[in-house]
């Protein structure tokens, strides 16, 4: 028998381990990594990284496997209007509201040799983008 908790142990080991391929993929493509985990009352994006005067805002998704679906398919709308929040949030914080800034998906597949990376570029459109 499974212990509580154990599901949800190996997920948050998992998306760590996705959001570090994340990163280093980013950094090779000389991204600047300004956040990562940023967190604020509106909820969380797991990388704020910066690409000449863009700001990114990049959700990353982890999977072993696409059994249930790929790791794209997991970024519902209601997901993408709690990103655009905290992204307007931390732009208005900052004071960088006329900013340029985009949202990315970077999609991690853990299926045996090396992981598998698909970064979308504006992934999604929302007003003041």
């Amino acid at each position: 028998m499974k212990k509580a908790g154990t599901c949800m142990a190996q997920h948050t080991t998992i998306g760590a381990q996705g959001e570090e391929i994340a990163a280093r993929f980013l950094l090779s493509r000389k991204y600047e990594i300004l956040h990562r985990n940023y967190r604020c009352r509106h909820g969380e994006i797991d990388i704020i990284a910066r690409l000449k005067n863009v700001f990114v805002f990049v959700e990353v998704k982890t999977r072993r496997s696409c059994a249930f679906g790929s790791p794209l398919e997991a970024v519902s709308l209601k997901k993408q209007r709690s990103i655009s929040c905290v992204a307007q949030a931390y732009l208005q914080y900052n004071r960088l509201s006329n900013s340029a800034a985009r949202f990315d998906v970077i999609a991690v597949l853990l299926s045996g040799g090396s992981p598998e990376i698909e970064h979308i570029e504006n992934a999604f459109e929302l007003p003041g983008y």
